[in-house]
């Protein structure tokens, strides 16, 4: 094996060097796509480099190029491909990184592919030859003749291995289950004898010897895989190949993982100054750092690519990823928090790559800062609650302060459903409750924990697979109809009504030639006027009619476009439909009036929002529909009243202005370049369909809009209001949706001036305020009469044990204060000791305060649940948690009857 050295590079010279490397030899350099896949439902995250080309690999998308190279950024996390239990234990995992790409599209194949790799490992970087060696497919007789007849390599250094029909993937690539895959040829890096375990070290996929390191994999991509097991021919054959630059600059800085590439060491030396540790203290802890770097770089990139942190989906893997590496923090002994800082140092290190960075540097500290934060006040609460369920158990225990591992056999134990229950209600991680358990001298059922878990797990994917099967048989049935009948022709941006050929229909997942009577089905045309659902647009609905008229065929009830290209109109049969016979399609024109309205205005909301909140107020998501418009987008605070005033002003003033309202199609680039706004969830081509409000508004669209801003009439905001951790939701209505508001509030006006004795609904409020003086004045009149809530110490002598062990305190008095009122409460829990406590009051609206000792919270006893059973009979809303939960109602007569049924719930046991 050759001594010569690797002439060193920084990880941003690599990068540099991969892509100007093929774009000297013809490929198109593409941008990084988000994190979040546009488009593609079908993943959480962006996984590998293939995934914005997917289309074009299956044939269904054509760009103006056949080759391209790009570094992708990338997210492992969930489904096949799932790094994140193995990061920071190995020296290779990882939740982010960025893949090196290059593809060809129906252009080369397998030998220009091997030939470049070679070049370019061993000329541009400057790595040995004898230091490298390749694997192929087992049957794969093309790539093996390269690499040994063309290239060079001896037979002992090229390897076969793999057979995809018997379970065994090596050297055989897919993205997921079903879509394009093929035959692969790795590329393995020799890191030296000295690293063999046993005689028989040789490259493999599964880098069973640590001798040889897999740098990059060359897919040859020639299948589609179906969900029933077959693959098909693609319509061509490509080329996708993707080597991590983490892998390929820790080979090249010759260094022994990839944690100590400068692309990660710059965020070690942070922590280390954060910590005060010594270069011997970081190797002690070294898996903690390693934790800590990589979930920095993916919580910061998952930031700036607009998700945010919260209990489900993507914001739910950011807020795991983060508080997993906060809890690492701890494990150094960081208890200040530091997650801020080290995402500034990957804004620092990636920025000039990634530009988006700096970009949104304010907004991803901002984010990363109350994430942390807030995790602060959960492990306080479930510290409390911890502390709560070890202290019967301390007494047991003949040692405390002491490690887990350090335990005898015989230490108390805490039950696992315990565990789990901290960690799926506060987020609380185990590991902090195993530590926290051994101070105390105490062991957790670490087996009871993971069976609670799996349970969970069992019950979320309880249907899930079939589910998900029966999704990808449909979506193959889809795919075939669209390479038989083409894609489908929309007529909808210049009418609402137009002739079109039946080409398929389809009920229950299978396909008919002809259907007649009544029932669910769904249409396929060649030509349509029925816009699908799409950009936050609901799907048109409307009839398909005898052809020139006649009578009708078909109620079109929704329009979907469940892959690129078709348009799949489902409804309800009114007869006989025939595939060939031509219909005539009808789009239901006041529902599509109405939807324009709400979608050219949810645009003007748009820029006024971000005119009067800032730049970083865009769209993380919408809804247009006919009888309302729903704008998502990030803020950590209500909007103010003058804020929304100004924004409802400024929307109303452009719809005065009656500004034309135009579409153009133009290449994205030149696009962006004129300040069209595009959005994360979206997925754009190169060309691009674009709506402007002369003056005004220019954003990336394909949704149906108003000829002029005037047609949208009126514009009221409804709501706006928190649907997660700094996202925010505006609802708002137009048109006659916002008249008949208007008209129903000045309505509701005159009633309310009515019934508190104004003669004008300008007299109102000081009339309301006179009530409000004589109401005080009354309660001052009841305190000093004498007629004030018992002792707490007295209601809680007053509990009724409703079943065995479960003590009841119902209370319902006159609180002048929510503080009076929960203090009150609190008193009698201190009194009460085990029990439920549920106590009403009526200032304003009824509202009820339940708790629930942590005893009975073990037995499956919820404050969270007895509330949501109470606001059934005042009316209203509540929730909280099963210690402790609240609700407010509207109606005053319910108290009663809701105590009772919390009563008699816990009777009944």
């Amino acid at each position: 094996m050759s001594d010569l050295p690797i002439p060193y590079l920084t990880a941003a010279e690599v990068r540099r060097r991969y892509v100007e490397f093929f774009v000297q030899r013809g490929h198109a350099e593409v941008p990084s796509a988000s994190l979040v896949p546009a488009g593609d439902q079908t993943l959480l995250f962006t996984n590998s480099g293939m995934v914005q080309f997917k289309d074009v690999l299956t044939g269904r998308e054509k760009r103006s190029y056949v080759r391209a190279t790009d570094y992708q950024r990338c997210l492992r996390v969930a489904g096949k491909h799932n790094d994140f239990e193995e990061v920071g234990r190995t020296p290779r995992h990882h939740t982010f990184f960025e893949m090196l790409g290059n593809w060809s599209f129906g252009d080369y194949f397998k030998r220009e592919a091997i030939h470049w790799a070679w070049e370019l490992l061993t000329q541009v970087y400057g790595i040995p030859g004898d230091r490298l060696a390749a694997t192929v497919y087992t049957d794969d007789d093309e790539a093996y003749d390269v690499w040994r007849n063309e290239i060079g390599l001896p037979p002992e250094r090229i390897a076969r291995w793999g057979n995809v029909d018997a379970g065994d993937d090596a050297n055989f690539w897919r993205m997921a289950d079903t879509g394009p895959c093929g035959r692969c040829s790795e590329i393995h890096f020799d890191r030296g004898a000295e690293f063999s375990e046993g005689p028989h070290c040789i490259p493999d996929h599964s880098e069973h010897c640590p001798r040889w390191l897999e740098v990059w994999n060359l897919v040859f991509m020639e299948f589609d895989q179906r969900a029933d097991g077959t693959r098909v021919p693609l319509p061509m054959k490509s080329v996708d190949t993707g080597m991590g630059l983490e892998r390929l600059t820790s080979v090249i800085q010759q260094v022994p993982t990839n944690y100590d590439t400068d692309l990660f060491t710059p965020i070690h030396a942070a922590m280390r100054d954060l910590v005060g540790h010594d270069p011997e203290a970081f190797e002690a802890e070294r898996f903690s750092y390693q934790v800590i770097a990589d979930h920095a770089r993916a919580v910061t990139f998952l930031v700036a690519d607009g998700v945010a942190p919260s209990n489900e989906g993507r914001g739910y893997v950011l807020r795991r990823i983060l508080r997993r590496a906060v809890r690492h923090g701890r494990l150094l002994g960081r208890r200040e928090p530091f997650m801020d800082v080290t995402a500034g140092v990957v804004i620092d290190v990636m920025r000039d790559a990634y530009p988006i960075l700096e970009e949104k540097r304010d907004r991803i500290l901002k984010v990363v800062r109350q994430e942390e934060a807030q995790f602060a006040r959960t492990l306080e609460a479930g510290t409390t609650h911890l502390e709560a369920a070890l202290a019967p158990l301390s007494s047991q225990a003949r040692t405390i302060g002491r490690r887990p591992e350090s335990l005898p056999a015989d230490a108390p134990v805490l039950a696992g459903d315990i565990a789990f229950r901290l960690h799926d209600t506060f987020g609380f991680p185990v590991d902090l409750t195993v530590d926290m358990a051994a101070e105390y001298g105490i062991r957790v059922d670490r087996d009871g924990f993971e069976a609670a878990m799996a349970e969970q797990k069992a019950r979320s994917r309880k249907g899930t697979k079939a589910d998900l099967a029966r999704h990808a048989e449909l979506g193959d049935l889809y795919q075939s109809i669209l390479r038989r009948v083409g894609e489908t022709k929309f007529l909808g941006y210049e009418t609402t009504e137009a002739e079109g050929r039946v080409v398929a229909i389809l009920r229950a997942g299978m396909e008919y030639q002809e259907l007649t009577g009544q029932g669910s089905a769904e249409v396929i045309l060649d030509t349509t006027p029925f816009y699908g659902e799409g950009g936050g647009q609901v799907g048109d609905h409307g009839e398909m009619l005898e052809a020139g008229g006649g009578s009708a065929l078909f109620s079109v009830e929704d329009t979907q476009k469940p892959i690129a290209g078709l348009f799949v109109h489902r409804g309800r049969l009114h007869g006989r439909l025939k595939v060939g016979e031509t219909v005539t399609a009808r789009v239901d024109g006041e529902r599509r009036v109405r939807t324009m309205r709400n979608h050219t205005a949810t645009h003007l909301l748009h820029r006024a929002l971000r005119n009067v909140v800032g730049p970083d107020a865009h769209q993380a998501g919408s809804l247009v529909a006919p009888d309302y418009l729903r704008f998502d987008y990030p803020l950590d605070r209500p909007l103010s009243a003058d804020e929304k005033a100004a924004i409802e002003d400024e929307v109303r003033r452009v719809v005065r202005e009656d500004r034309p309202v135009t579409t153009r199609v133009l290449p994205m680039a030149q696009a962006i370049a004129a300040g069209a706004d595009a959005f994360f969830d979206e997925k754009y081509g190169e060309r691009v369909r674009t709506v402007a409000v002369e003056g005004y508004s220019l954003e990336l669209c394909g949704g149906t809009h108003c000829s002029a801003s005037g047609q949208i009439g009126g514009f009221v905001i409804t709501a706006d209001r928190s649907i997660g951790a700094g996202i925010r939701r505006i609802e708002a209505v137009t048109g006659d949706g916002a008249d008949a508001l208007l008209r129903s509030r000045l309505a509701l006006l005159d009633r309310i001036a009515e019934s508190v004795g104004a003669n004008s609904v300008e007299a109102a409020p000081e009339r309301v305020t006179a009530l409000q003086d004589e109401l005080k004045e009354a309660r001052r009149r009841l305190r000093a009469g004498n007629a004030g809530h018992p002792k707490p110490a007295e209601v809680a002598a007053h509990a009724k044990e409703l079943a065995p062990g479960v003590k009841v305190v119902l209370h319902y008095g006159a609180f002048e204060t929510q503080d009076q009122w929960k203090g009150f409460v609190k008193d009698v829990r201190g009194a009460l000791g085990s029990g439920v406590i549920a106590v009403a009051w009526d200032v304003d609206a009824p509202q009820i305060f339940v708790t629930v000792s942590p005893d009975l919270v073990e037995r499956g006893i919820s404050a969270g649940t007895l509330v949501k059973l109470a606001m059934q009979h005042l009316d209203g809303r509540g929730g909280g948690r099963p210690e402790m939960a609240q609700g407010m109602g509207t109606r005053k007569d319910g108290i009663g009857p809701a105590l009772t049924a919390i009563a008699d719930t816990l009777r009944a046991g």
